[in-house]
Protein backbone atom coordinates (compact mmCIF):
# COMPACT_ATOMS: atom_id res chain seq x y z
CA UNK A 1 0.00 0.00 0.00
CA UNK A 2 1.69 3.35 -0.80
CA UNK A 3 1.51 6.55 1.15
CA UNK A 4 -1.79 8.13 -0.42
CA UNK A 5 -3.47 5.14 -0.03
CA UNK A 6 -2.86 4.59 3.50
CA UNK A 7 -3.04 8.53 4.21
CA UNK A 8 -6.74 7.79 3.13
CA UNK A 9 -7.48 4.59 4.96
CA UNK A 10 -5.95 6.28 8.38
CA UNK A 11 -8.67 9.63 7.50
CA UNK A 12 -11.73 7.15 7.31
CA UNK A 13 -10.26 4.84 10.33
CA UNK A 14 -10.02 8.66 12.50
CA UNK A 15 -13.53 9.23 11.32
CA UNK A 16 -14.98 6.10 12.95
CA UNK A 17 -12.77 6.41 15.78
CA UNK A 18 -14.27 10.24 15.86
CA UNK A 19 -17.89 9.72 15.55
CA UNK A 20 -18.53 5.83 16.91
CA UNK A 21 -16.58 4.46 20.07
CA UNK A 22 -18.52 1.61 19.78
CA UNK A 23 -17.83 0.71 15.99
CA UNK A 24 -14.42 1.51 16.07
CA UNK A 25 -13.95 -0.60 19.26
CA UNK A 26 -15.79 -3.76 17.09
CA UNK A 27 -13.52 -3.21 14.38
CA UNK A 28 -10.54 -4.01 16.52
CA UNK A 29 -11.81 -7.46 16.61
CA UNK A 30 -11.90 -8.06 13.17
CA UNK A 31 -8.98 -9.45 11.82
CA UNK A 32 -6.42 -6.80 10.01
CA UNK A 33 -6.84 -7.62 7.17
CA UNK A 34 -10.76 -6.37 6.89
CA UNK A 35 -10.65 -3.30 9.29
CA UNK A 36 -9.30 -0.54 6.60
CA UNK A 37 -11.77 -1.72 4.45
CA UNK A 38 -14.71 -1.60 7.22
CA UNK A 39 -13.35 1.97 8.26
CA UNK A 40 -13.65 3.32 4.89
CA UNK A 41 -17.36 1.70 4.74
CA UNK A 42 -17.72 3.73 7.53
CA UNK A 43 -16.04 6.44 7.07
CA UNK A 44 -18.07 6.94 3.15
CA UNK A 45 -21.63 6.22 5.38
CA UNK A 46 -20.84 8.32 8.28
CA UNK A 47 -19.89 11.74 5.93
CA UNK A 48 -23.09 10.89 3.79
CA UNK A 49 -25.47 11.11 6.84
CA UNK A 50 -23.33 14.50 8.09
CA UNK A 51 -24.45 16.16 5.42
CA UNK A 52 -28.17 15.72 5.81
CA UNK A 53 -28.15 16.00 9.33
CA UNK A 54 -26.03 18.81 9.93
CA UNK A 55 -25.08 21.27 7.75
CA UNK A 56 -28.53 23.24 7.76
CA UNK A 57 -27.12 26.77 7.01
CA UNK A 58 -26.06 24.83 3.08
CA UNK A 59 -27.67 23.82 0.35
CA UNK A 60 -27.72 20.26 1.84
CA UNK A 61 -29.72 18.91 -1.33
CA UNK A 62 -26.79 20.12 -3.86
CA UNK A 63 -24.36 18.95 -1.31
CA UNK A 64 -25.16 15.33 -1.01
CA UNK A 65 -25.53 15.33 -5.10
CA UNK A 66 -22.43 16.55 -5.60
CA UNK A 67 -21.47 13.76 -2.88
CA UNK A 68 -23.37 11.28 -4.62
CA UNK A 69 -21.34 12.11 -8.56
CA UNK A 70 -18.43 12.41 -7.03
CA UNK A 71 -18.91 8.99 -5.49
CA UNK A 72 -19.47 7.10 -8.62
CA UNK A 73 -16.78 9.62 -10.60
CA UNK A 74 -14.40 7.76 -8.08
CA UNK A 75 -15.79 4.47 -8.51
CA UNK A 76 -15.51 4.50 -12.08
CA UNK A 77 -11.96 6.55 -12.59
CA UNK A 78 -10.57 4.09 -9.29
CA UNK A 79 -9.22 7.18 -7.85
CA UNK A 80 -10.45 10.14 -6.23
CA UNK A 81 -8.81 13.21 -4.30
CA UNK A 82 -10.83 13.15 -1.55
CA UNK A 83 -9.20 10.65 0.70
CA UNK A 84 -12.83 9.32 2.28
CA UNK A 85 -13.68 8.82 -1.45
CA UNK A 86 -9.88 7.19 -2.54
CA UNK A 87 -10.54 4.73 0.18
CA UNK A 88 -13.69 3.70 -0.23
CA UNK A 89 -13.92 3.34 -4.02
CA UNK A 90 -10.75 0.97 -3.54
CA UNK A 91 -13.12 -1.35 -1.08
CA UNK A 92 -16.22 -1.30 -3.55
CA UNK A 93 -13.79 -1.98 -6.56
CA UNK A 94 -11.90 -4.82 -5.18
CA UNK A 95 -14.68 -6.69 -2.89
CA UNK A 96 -17.46 -6.33 -6.10
CA UNK A 97 -19.28 -4.34 -4.21
CA UNK A 98 -22.63 -3.86 -5.99
CA UNK A 99 -22.82 0.08 -7.24
CA UNK A 100 -27.05 -0.48 -5.93
CA UNK A 101 -26.06 -0.77 -2.97
CA UNK A 102 -24.45 2.60 -2.61
CA UNK A 103 -27.56 4.07 -4.89
CA UNK A 104 -29.88 2.73 -2.27
CA UNK A 105 -27.73 4.49 0.70
CA UNK A 106 -27.68 7.69 -1.01
CA UNK A 107 -31.53 7.58 -1.67
CA UNK A 108 -32.20 6.84 2.04
CA UNK A 109 -29.83 9.80 2.82
CA UNK A 110 -31.75 12.01 0.02
CA UNK A 111 -35.35 11.24 2.18
CA UNK A 112 -34.17 12.80 5.31
CA UNK A 113 -34.24 16.40 3.62
CA UNK A 114 -37.68 15.48 2.30
CA UNK A 115 -39.39 13.60 4.48
CA UNK A 116 -40.61 13.63 7.92
CA UNK A 117 -43.11 10.73 8.46
CA UNK A 118 -43.20 7.50 6.80
CA UNK A 119 -45.99 5.16 5.64
CA UNK A 120 -44.72 1.44 6.05
CA UNK A 121 -43.29 1.24 2.29
CA UNK A 122 -41.48 3.88 2.76
CA UNK A 123 -40.41 2.84 6.51
CA UNK A 124 -38.65 -0.31 4.79
CA UNK A 125 -37.74 1.86 1.82
CA UNK A 126 -35.49 3.85 4.18
CA UNK A 127 -34.57 0.96 6.76
CA UNK A 128 -33.25 -0.87 3.85
CA UNK A 129 -30.99 1.92 2.43
CA UNK A 130 -29.62 3.73 5.85
CA UNK A 131 -28.51 0.68 7.29
CA UNK A 132 -29.33 -2.86 5.37
CA UNK A 133 -27.33 -1.94 2.49
CA UNK A 134 -24.56 -0.83 4.80
CA UNK A 135 -24.34 -4.51 6.67
CA UNK A 136 -24.42 -5.77 2.55
CA UNK A 137 -21.75 -3.52 1.79
CA UNK A 138 -19.44 -5.20 4.57
CA UNK A 139 -20.48 -8.67 4.11
CA UNK A 140 -18.82 -8.44 0.83
CA UNK A 141 -15.75 -7.68 2.33
CA UNK A 142 -16.23 -10.21 4.82
CA UNK A 143 -17.15 -13.04 2.44
CA UNK A 144 -14.23 -11.78 -0.17
CA UNK A 145 -15.81 -12.60 -3.38
CA UNK A 146 -17.51 -15.87 -1.90
CA UNK A 147 -20.61 -15.75 -3.78
CA UNK A 148 -22.70 -18.39 -2.97
CA UNK A 149 -21.58 -17.62 0.97
CA UNK A 150 -22.43 -13.90 0.48
CA UNK A 151 -26.07 -14.87 -1.17
CA UNK A 152 -26.88 -17.45 1.27
CA UNK A 153 -26.34 -14.75 4.28
CA UNK A 154 -27.64 -11.83 2.71
CA UNK A 155 -31.23 -12.05 4.47
CA UNK A 156 -29.32 -12.38 7.84
CA UNK A 157 -27.20 -9.45 7.02
CA UNK A 158 -30.30 -7.39 6.38
CA UNK A 159 -31.71 -8.87 9.63
CA UNK A 160 -29.01 -7.36 11.86
CA UNK A 161 -28.94 -4.02 9.93
CA UNK A 162 -33.14 -3.53 10.58
CA UNK A 163 -32.17 -4.61 14.24
CA UNK A 164 -29.44 -1.51 14.37
CA UNK A 165 -31.56 0.70 12.96
CA UNK A 166 -34.46 0.19 14.71
CA UNK A 167 -32.76 0.51 18.05
CA UNK A 168 -31.10 3.73 16.66
CA UNK A 169 -34.57 5.36 16.14
CA UNK A 170 -35.74 4.27 19.70
CA UNK A 171 -33.14 5.51 20.94
CA UNK A 172 -33.22 9.17 19.10
CA UNK A 173 -36.81 9.53 19.55
CA UNK A 174 -36.40 12.55 21.21
CA UNK A 175 -33.59 14.24 19.16
CA UNK A 176 -35.32 13.37 15.69
CA UNK A 177 -38.80 14.14 16.61
CA UNK A 178 -38.01 17.55 18.61
CA UNK A 179 -34.58 18.96 16.77
CA UNK A 180 -35.16 17.69 13.30
CA UNK A 181 -39.39 16.73 12.95
CA UNK A 182 -38.56 13.19 11.95
CA UNK A 183 -40.98 10.33 13.06
CA UNK A 184 -39.60 7.14 11.12
CA UNK A 185 -42.08 4.54 13.04
CA UNK A 186 -45.19 4.34 10.62
CA UNK A 187 -48.73 4.89 12.04
CA UNK A 188 -47.67 6.23 15.71
CA UNK A 189 -48.72 9.07 17.80
CA UNK A 190 -45.43 10.31 19.16
CA UNK A 191 -47.47 13.43 20.63
CA UNK A 192 -48.85 9.48 22.89
CA UNK A 193 -46.57 7.51 22.48
CA UNK A 194 -47.73 4.49 24.48
CA UNK A 195 -46.25 1.65 25.93
CA UNK A 196 -48.30 -0.60 23.48
CA UNK A 197 -46.48 1.31 20.58
CA UNK A 198 -43.21 0.45 22.22
CA UNK A 199 -43.67 -3.17 22.95
CA UNK A 200 -44.67 -3.26 19.13
CA UNK A 201 -41.78 -1.75 17.83
CA UNK A 202 -39.84 -3.84 20.29
CA UNK A 203 -41.30 -7.30 19.31
CA UNK A 204 -40.18 -6.50 15.53
CA UNK A 205 -36.36 -5.72 16.54
CA UNK A 206 -36.80 -9.19 18.76
CA UNK A 207 -37.19 -10.80 15.47
CA UNK A 208 -34.53 -9.58 13.39
CA UNK A 209 -31.94 -9.98 16.33
CA UNK A 210 -32.79 -13.49 16.53
CA UNK A 211 -32.37 -14.27 12.90
CA UNK A 212 -29.40 -12.10 12.66
CA UNK A 213 -27.55 -13.73 15.09
CA UNK A 214 -28.02 -17.40 13.12
CA UNK A 215 -26.27 -15.41 10.44
CA UNK A 216 -23.40 -13.90 12.91
CA UNK A 217 -22.32 -17.46 13.58
CA UNK A 218 -22.01 -18.42 9.96
CA UNK A 219 -19.84 -15.87 8.96
CA UNK A 220 -15.96 -16.30 8.37
CA UNK A 221 -13.74 -16.56 11.68
CA UNK A 222 -11.80 -13.47 10.80
CA UNK A 223 -15.05 -10.88 10.67
CA UNK A 224 -17.36 -12.98 12.80
CA UNK A 225 -16.37 -11.52 16.64
CA UNK A 226 -16.03 -7.91 15.21
CA UNK A 227 -19.74 -8.32 14.25
CA UNK A 228 -20.62 -10.19 17.11
CA UNK A 229 -18.94 -7.30 19.11
CA UNK A 230 -21.73 -4.60 17.82
CA UNK A 231 -24.61 -7.49 18.28
CA UNK A 232 -23.55 -7.79 21.77
CA UNK A 233 -23.48 -3.81 22.52
CA UNK A 234 -27.05 -2.98 20.41
CA UNK A 235 -28.92 -5.87 22.11
CA UNK A 236 -27.63 -4.47 25.30
CA UNK A 237 -28.68 -1.14 24.35
CA UNK A 238 -31.89 -2.81 23.50
CA UNK A 239 -32.33 -4.13 26.67
CA UNK A 240 -32.01 -0.90 28.46
CA UNK A 241 -34.35 0.32 26.19
CA UNK A 242 -37.10 -2.50 26.74
CA UNK A 243 -36.67 -1.68 30.77
CA UNK A 244 -37.27 2.03 29.91
CA UNK A 245 -41.04 3.76 30.19
CA UNK A 246 -41.83 5.05 26.62
CA UNK A 247 -42.42 8.23 28.31
CA UNK A 248 -38.88 8.25 29.52
CA UNK A 249 -37.59 7.39 25.90
CA UNK A 250 -39.76 10.01 24.87
CA UNK A 251 -37.60 12.84 27.04
CA UNK A 252 -34.01 11.47 26.85
CA UNK A 253 -31.36 9.42 24.89
CA UNK A 254 -30.57 6.01 25.93
CA UNK A 255 -27.12 4.86 26.28
CA UNK A 256 -24.11 2.01 27.05
CA UNK A 257 -21.56 3.73 29.24
CA UNK A 258 -18.74 3.29 28.13
CA UNK A 259 -17.53 0.94 30.81
CA UNK A 260 -20.21 -1.49 30.06
CA UNK A 261 -19.29 -1.21 26.53
CA UNK A 262 -15.81 -2.66 27.95
CA UNK A 263 -17.26 -5.29 29.94
CA UNK A 264 -19.29 -6.32 26.84
CA UNK A 265 -16.26 -6.66 24.61
CA UNK A 266 -14.20 -8.75 26.52
CA UNK A 267 -17.36 -10.95 27.29
CA UNK A 268 -17.82 -11.41 23.57
CA UNK A 269 -14.36 -12.61 23.11
CA UNK A 270 -15.03 -14.98 26.13
CA UNK A 271 -17.81 -16.88 23.87
CA UNK A 272 -15.61 -16.96 21.26
CA UNK A 273 -12.98 -19.05 23.50
CA UNK A 274 -16.17 -21.08 24.38
CA UNK A 275 -17.27 -21.69 20.86
CA UNK A 276 -20.62 -20.08 21.55
CA UNK A 277 -20.30 -18.28 18.45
Amino acid sequence: MNLFDETCFECSKLITTKYSTSFSTGIKAFDKRFRYPVYAIYGFVRYADEIVDTFYDHDQRQLIDDFKEETFKAIDRGISTNPVLQSFQQVVNKYNIEKDLIEAFLTSMKMDLDKTAYDDDGYKTYIYGSAEVVGLMCLRIFCENDAPLYDKLVPKARSLGSAFQKINFLRDIKSDYEDRGRTYFPEVDFTNFTEADKQLIETDIKKDFDDALEGIKQLPAGSRLGVYVAYVYYLQLFKKIKATTALTIMQKRIRVSDTQKLSLYFKARLHQKLNII
